[in-house]
């Protein structure tokens, strides 16, 4: 081999590695920051090719650029009605300021102990102001959002940001859940009775107003039927006496049979003497 071609590979290798000390690859999902002597001079946020003094004068360390997790250990928290509830809770966060991350808690094991500290108090802060029912059911939403908020508001001074706490599990403690169980079932019970009792009480108010609208229609029914068998009496006696003023024989020999039918029966026995009104019409 010729000496120009050994000069001019191991020129190529020189600058290769020249160029290795000096250059570095931030990847879309990391973010950088360059220590010079050991100290932090500048942060590198863009993906990409960047240069910088070779090690080790200037060194690059990477951070995350991605979301990450939390996943707290349960602990238990005393609510604002004396209850103790055992709480299992994680967050999403992310590193925004990877200068201000590394002063602050140098890497993700430091972040995670810094975030345990944060979202635990505020978590013991706000839930300790709510009662169980509030925090199980009615008001969990917006406890929430307050944890969010105050946790990454402290989270900021170590360069992350708090995105969304959430509770998975939020149970009562084993003392305590026989005697909030018996609680919640005499309020149950007690409601249950309430309704009860209310139901009644609807119930006699319908059947009083029922008997005193069955009163008022039977005493109508009664005013209207006694009118009316007035009115049919009184036209009664009017044609029986136009019938009498035009034959009054006629009209009595008629009121006579129809006495006759009355009278006159398998079970009936009159005795009366024959010169009797009654049986001048069989004489």
């Amino acid at each position: 081999m010729k000496k120009s071609s050994v000069i001019f590979i191991i020129g190529l290798i020189v600058i290769i590695i020249l160029f290795a000390l000096v250059t570095f690859i931030v990847d879309e999902t990391k973010q950088a920051v360059i220590l010079q002597m050991g100290k932090p001079v500048r942060t590198v946020t863009e993906p990409g090719l960047h240069f910088k003094l070779p090690n080790p004068i200037q060194t690059a360390i990477l951070f995350e650029d991605r979301m990450l997790d939390y996943d707290a250990s349960p602990t238990e928290i005393l609510t604002k009605d004396k209850k103790y509830l055992i709480v299992d809770n994680f967050a999403k966060w992310r590193i925004i300021d990877p200068l201000l991350f590394m002063q602050g808690v140098k890497d993700e094991i430091g972040a995670q102990a810094r975030l345990d500290d944060i979202i635990y108090s505020e978590l013991r802060v706000q839930l300790g102001n709510h009662d169980l029912s509030e925090i199980v059911s009615e008001n969990r939403e917006d406890i929430m959002k307050t944890v969010t908020h105050d946790s990454d508001k402290k989270a900021r001074d170590y360069g992350i940001e708090i995105i969304d706490v959430r509770i998975k599990r939020a149970d009562l403690a084993p003392e305590n859940e026989t005697a909030v169980y018996a609680r919640m079932r005499a309020e149950r019970e007690r409601i249950a009775n309430q309704y009860r009792s209310e139901g009644e009480e609807e119930a006699l108010k319908i059947r009083a107003q029922t008997d005193k609208e069955k009163e008022i229609i039977l005493a109508e029914a009664y005013r209207e039927a006694q009118i009316t068998r007035s009115e049919g009496e009184a036209l009664a006696i009017e044609i029986y006496a136009n019938a009498f003023e035009k034959d009054p024989s006629f009209y009595e020999f008629m009121r006579t049979m129809e006495a006759y039918k009355i009278f006159f029966d398998e079970k009936t026995t009159l005795v009366l003497p024959p010169e009797a009104d009654l049986f001048k019409y069989f004489k």
